[in-house]
């Protein structure tokens, strides 16, 4: 089945959590930068200078880095992610089922379109994420609602205005028994982020249905950004049974001003309601192997739940 916008839920915050589902952190000049899913109404943004006291939404419209007003969509504000390319701040972000992309001279916004549309492609598509390669080619990352959540890759245009027609490609889909744990007929593989570590590309993504207990993350290894993507034989390397919470997953890979790697992802609220989604954060590590991919691995004892 494909899930309607509503279906994910409204996030709230309050005194005791951040409740952003589908988090993402960006480091700019000494500042760390949340944002997530967060109703309908665009995305919230927090600051943070030591990734503990976030205080109140900061965005330059009400807290808000993006509103539907300034940008493509009415609902289902999903899955930012914010990074900075050239002199210019950019926002790519899913709403009605489709991507967008929007700009802003600062992280806090406001981030706006000067032409309300999504980028090409085909049906529906969510969750996007556009990776640099080392000699600056960019490709965007995303999940079509085909058959269940499928992750392809597309080739960008240079100046990032859309897709380049007739390069997509599928990356991975569901298909080992940890990615469905309820034998759905819509298998869901989503929330892709790509680095590279060495000549190798890691694409990080997390499956299962938001709403199962789970949720949770795994990641596939290759050696061009185009793929052939070969899935960990570990997987998943987040979930219910390393974190101790369920529903862990949809985050993105930052690293922190000591130049280590974390993951902000979001869990279920309790251990029996999903919304609103609480935002936390893990330690990962990459350990070096002789003659292989590095190892990618989650240091369970770092995870804590994010607080204003």
């Amino acid at each position: 089945m494909a899930f309607v916008a509503e279906s994910r839920g409204q996030e709230t915050t309050s005194s005791t959590g951040i409740f952003l589902a589908d988090p993402t952190i960006y480091l700019n000049k000494d500042i760390y930068y949340l944002y997530g899913t967060s109703g309908n109404e665009g995305f919230l943004v927090y600051q943070s200078k030591d990734l503990k006291k976030w205080g109140s939404p900061a965005g330059r419209n009400n807290g808000y880095a993006l509103s539907k007003s300034d940008s493509y969509g009415s609902i289902g504000f999903w899955a930012p992610q914010v990074f900075k390319h050239h002199d210019t701040y950019y926002m790519a972000y899913t709403a009605d089922e489709q991507i967008a992309i929007a700009k802003s001279k600062h992280p806090l916004g406001p981030f706006k379109q000067n032409k309300l549309a999504p980028l090409s492609g085909i049906g529906k598509q969510i969750d996007p994420f556009i990776f640099f390669d080392s000699d600056e080619k960019p490709y965007i990352y995303y999940v079509r609602l085909n058959e269940g959540n499928r992750i392809y890759v597309s080739e960008m245009k240079s100046d990032l205005s859309d897709m380049i027609a007739g390069t997509a490609r599928e990356c991975i889909s569901g298909a080992d028994t940890w990615e469905n744990t309820e034998n759905t007929n819509w298998p869901v593989t989503e929330g892709p982020t790509v680095i590279k570590q060495g000549k190798y590309y890691y694409l990080i993504y997390s499956a299962n249905d938001f709403r199962s207990k789970d949720y949770a993350v795994g990641y596939a290894i290759a050696e061009s950004p185009l793929g052939p993507w070969k899935k960990h034989h570990g997987n998943p390397i987040i979930s219910k049974k390393t974190l101790k919470a369920n529903g862990t997953g949809h985050g993105d890979l930052f690293k922190d001003k000591s130049g280590n790697y974390r993951y902000v992802l979001h869990t279920h609220h309790t251990a029996e309601t999903v919304s609103p989604r609480r935002t936390a954060l893990v330690d990962l590590k990459f350990i070096e192997q002789p003659n292989h991919p590095a190892l990618l691995i989650s240091d369970n004892s770092s995870f804590r739940l994010l607080l204003p």
